[in-house]
């Protein structure tokens, strides 16, 4: 009889949790939409004409409803990378992976794939940035402790892709190596979310961000 009550009360926990995301579903953007919101937010970040939308005390209880972000995004955890910042956004808008060097792993796919397939988000951006401290620390060969080198040994692919395509070795372009990295692993490693993106119109681009000008390039827009 206990066995039976805990399955019931944890179903019942996950449909709640399920909803937290589904409740608002219909509300999500295309991929086109959201790109275009990131982009006109990206302008007022850069023209110091920022609105900060949904931010207020309404937002945040229309949040106890549950979320529908229009974006997932997986930037670097570097403290002058703020998406909401750099695109202008509030409460509830992005749903936001962060790490030294947005690296891509296990647990990193598995929260784009709630992203994607349970909060119904249209647009995937992973997005690099200048002068980042995870790509000068790959170049600069020496690893400090075995966890930043994890980060390193991830990112060294991206120095390699660059000698390959016989472009100079500097930070900017094995940033961009990364991100680059980055999405093709993501497409050809998790078959499910690739499917699943396929059939719902879901769109994956690349992004760098400028530290000095505070613009955004999404590279293949």
């Amino acid at each position: 009889m206990k066995k039976i009550i805990f399955s019931f009360v944890l179903i019942f926990s996950l449909l709640i949790n399920a909803n937290i995301c589904f409740a608002n579903n219909h509300d999500n953007l295309s991929a086109e939409d959201a790109i275009k919101k990131l982009v006109e937010g990206n302008e007022r970040f850069v023209e110091l004409h920022l609105k900060h939308p949904d931010s207020n005390k309404k937002r945040r209880h229309e949040m106890l409803k549950g979320q529908h972000p229009f974006v997932v995004i997986l930037s670097c955890s570097d403290s002058r990378v703020p998406p909401e910042l750099i695109f202008d956004q509030g409460l509830g808008d992005i749903f936001e992976i962060r790490n030294a060097g947005n690296v891509l792993d296990e647990h990193v796919i598995g929260s784009i794939e709630y992203a994607v397939m349970h909060c119904g988000v249209k647009l995937i951006v992973i997005m690099g940035h200048q002068d980042c401290g995870a790509i000068a620390a790959t170049l600069s060969g020496k690893s400090e402790t075995k966890y930043i080198k994890s980060l390193e040994d991830s990112i060294q692919p991206a120095v390699e892709d660059c000698k390959k395509q016989g472009l100079k070795v500097n930070s900017d372009n094995v940033v961009k190596a990364h991100v680059m990295q980055d999405i093709n692993e993501l497409m050809t490693q998790d078959t499910d979310l690739v499917k699943y993106m396929k059939e719902n119109n879901v769109k994956l681009v690349p992004a760098y961000y400028h530290l000095d000008t505070g613009k955004v390039d999404f590279l293949n827009k």
